[in-house]
């Protein structure tokens, strides 16, 4: 069964001088301001569409990885991801980099850095993401 989630932005303004809140409507956690210079500047308390990508990716490989590492025997006992997403203004999203430190008993460096790829190529976020080069460093704790 398909779930839906529903996030929400109210604006006001023109872009550079303007500012917006965008309410997560699903889960309910909370309004969160956002703003032009918060992303291409400084972040000054505020997010941007970047760092929510940044949160959508970094949870959902954490997911995936976390999941195939259990289905081929050799369940994590941590994972610690971080997902850098780079803004260019006038360009866009040029990048993403993963990076993700794992302590998976009973596994060698060889085979988490391959769990690692693959949860990277099938996480469903990073298939969303496929117009932009994604990047992965991965390593045992």
């Amino acid at each position: 069964m398909a779930t839906v989630r529903t996030a929400r932005t109210a604006w006001q303004g023109n872009l550079l001088n303007g500012s917006g809140e965008v309410t997560f409507a699903s889960s309910g956690i909370g309004q969160f301001p956002v703003s032009w210079p918060a992303r291409s500047e400084e972040p000054n308390g505020k997010t941007s569409p970047e760092e929510l990508i940044a949160g959508a990716h970094s949870s959902c490989f954490s997911m995936a990885l976390s999941h195939g590492l259990a289905g081929a025997g050799t369940p994590p006992t941590k994972l610690d991801v971080q997902a850098d997403v780079t803004f260019q203004p006038g360009t866009g999203i040029t990048g993403i980099h993963l990076s993700v430190v794992g302590e998976v008993p009973g596994l060698d460096e060889a085979g988490f850095v391959k769990a690692a790829e693959d949860a990277k190529a099938n996480c469903p976020v990073s298939q969303a993401l496929a117009g932009t080069t994604i990047t992965l460093s991965a390593k045992l704790a």
